[in-house]
């Protein structure tokens, strides 16, 4: 039964967080004006459409913000981590306890985004520079908004953009020391902190 029950925990794991992914990249893609005609974009709207189209009837954007994306993923973090809890322990938390575990997991994930998208740009950038391969370019296009402020503070060296490695460093710490402090001190389970 155990093995069963593990084998439940992973499917759910691996296809919830799929779906997670799609949803928090719908949010971000509208959050930097990406360009929607890019086929990974299309992915990710195709995907997430169905769920979104209702909601988007009863929740409005907010300062332009996509309020009804952040509400889904927010909603599939907490189905993810209830069944996980659920299916490994037999008992689901307190409503509101996982509803703050659930926003620490979708800011883990928001983060976790950029930081990849970032090192696809770096590498992108050294291998080949002038690629218009859609994964580049979205890349680009989600690491642009965040990196544009620090190239203006940050002076390049040798025609070297250090703006990266600094973002990767705040990346780092808000990771280490904003969500793992917040995990630590809603006292998240490790089968839920594994999620994040």
């Amino acid at each position: 039964m155990m093995g069963l029950n593990g084998a439940a925990v992973f499917v759910i794991q691996v296809f919830g967080g799929l779906y997670l992914l799609l949803v928090v990249l719908r949010f971000i893609l509208q959050l930097v004006r990406a360009d929607f005609y890019n086929p990974l974009c299309q992915v990710a709207v195709r995907a997430t459409q169905p769920l979104l189209r209702p909601l988007r009837k009863v929740i409005p954007s907010v300062g332009g913000i996509d309020t009804a994306s952040l509400l889904l993923a927010i909603v599939v973090q907490l189905i993810v981590m209830s069944l996980t809890l659920l299916l490994t322990y037999g008992v689901v938390g307190n409503p509101l306890q996982m509803l703050i575990w659930a926003v620490i997991g979708v800011a883990a994930l928001f983060l976790k985004v950029f930081f990849f998208a970032m090192i696809l740009m770096v590498i992108v950038s050294w291998v080949a520079p002038n690629s218009h391969n859609p994964a580049a370019e979205l890349a680009n296009q989600l690491c642009e908004p965040m990196l544009a402020p620090l190239r203006r503070i940050i002076p390049t060296m040798g025609g070297l953009d250090l703006s990266p490695i600094v973002a990767f460093v705040i990346i780092q710490l808000l990771d280490t020391f904003v969500i793992g402090y917040l995990a630590q001190m809603t006292l998240m389970p490790a089968v839920i902190s594994r999620l994040i």
